[in-house]
């Protein structure tokens, strides 16, 4: 099992999820966060008084899959996500020890 975590741009979400339900993804978590790399932040105006922006607002997923599925969902979010500018995010891909359902105990890829 594996744990994959996209940081994507918020606008995004929506084609992503519709992506990821289409290869038979049922379940994902989603947060927002903030956060800066390359992108760095921008300047703004606001009635009159400049400010700096320093952490651009974004989405991140965290998808738990059995590792047949990890490249599918990887190859998804990429090819969905993907604007070709700056700041189109990052995916990162985790071993993931154990999964429970706490309804019913199941455990490992039976609980995803």
């Amino acid at each position: 099992m594996k744990l994959v975590e996209a940081i994507i741009k918020p606008f995004k979400l929506d084609e992503v999820k519709d992506a990821l339900h289409e290869v038979g993804i049922e379940g994902i978590t989603v947060s927002e966060v903030k956060g800066f790399g390359r992108q760095k932040g921008h300047t703004e105006l606001y009635r009159g008084a400049e400010y700096v922006v320093d952490f651009i607002p974004k989405v991140k997923l965290e998808i738990a899959v059995s590792d047949e599925l990890v490249a599918k969902v990887v190859e998804t979010i990429q090819n969905t996500a993907k604007t070709g500018r700056i700041g189109d995010g990052k995916i990162f891909v985790i071993a993931l020890e154990e999964a429970v359902r706490i309804r019913t105990g199941e455990t490992g890829g039976e609980a995803i």
